[in-house]
């Protein structure tokens, strides 16, 4: 299977002199497609550093990243830009939603700046908005919906230009459980009927225990990892649970 994500030696230090910091410590990490990978760890393990630097936002301070079979840590800030618009799609906490524009209009910002024919543009919105349960509010406006529905846009927004990664960062933080199971779901399947790929930054043990796999992070370090394969998502939880309690940072969430 194809890998999506490379990550060879990768380690970010902040700091300088004799006040040097390793945030991320010879990370090497693969993420396959069609993947839904789980990123945990305790606060300041170095999760949002690692998202950070596959997104483009940040870069390391030495070793390699490899997405879709390009080398982006030798890319230039006009290449990322042009790379991330392309192959990157983001699911963040807080939605990010346009309040001005509506619910379709938002989805198809990443591509308001791609000469693509009407007819074409409405076919993607009508696919992914049916993918994510949300054809019935194209024409509302994000403060007419809500915190379950404005997540789901978020994430049709993120899907409309077909990326190789999806990344998303505490997607259900500020969701009711409903809502979170709903999403977790929708995004499961993106995965295994699409063969989308998503990697998701978690501190929260429910939410990962939908993932394929889950690596955690502790002081920079791959702690350990597991799969869930043909375990249940019960079963895959409770094995997450033990993880967390040895890295001291247990979810208290219920299944």
């Amino acid at each position: 299977m194809k890998k999506i994500v490379s990550t060879k030696s990768l380690t970010k230090i902040f700091g300088r002199k004799n006040n040097l910091v390793t945030c991320l410590d010879n990370i090497n990490l693969d993420v396959l497609e069609g993947e839904f990978l789980g990123v945990m760890g305790p606060s300041g393990a170095g999760k949002t550093t690692l998202l950070n630097i596959l997104a483009t936002i940040d870069s390391q301070s030495s070793g390699d990243v490899i997405i879709n079979d390009v080398n982006i840590s030798t890319m230039s800030e006009d290449e990322l830009c042009m790379f991330r618009r392309k192959n990157l799609g983001f699911v963040f906490q807080d939605y990010n939603l346009l309040d001005t524009l509506t619910v379709k209009e938002n989805i198809l910002l990443p591509l308001a700046v791609a000469r693509m024919d009407i007819d074409i543009l409405e076919s993607k919105v009508a696919n992914v908005s049916n993918k994510l349960n949300i054809t019935n509010i194209l024409d509302k406006y994000p403060l007419e919906i809500s915190g379950g529905q404005k997540q789901r846009v978020a994430t049709a927004r993120a899907l409309i230009s077909n990326p190789s990664l999806i990344l998303a960062d505490e997607p259900t933080g500020a969701l009711d459980s409903k809502s979170a199971t709903d999403l977790l779901e929708i995004l499961k399947n993106l995965t295994s009927k699409d063969q989308a790929t998503i990697l998701m930054v978690t501190h929260d043990a429910f939410a990962a225990s939908f993932c394929s796999r889950v690596v955690f992070i502790k002081d920079g370090k791959i702690f350990t990892e597991i799969i869930k394969g043909n375990s249940s998502r019960k079963d895959f939880y409770k094995k997450i649970l033990d993880v967390l309690s040895a890295l001291g940072g247990v979810s208290i969430d219920t299944i």
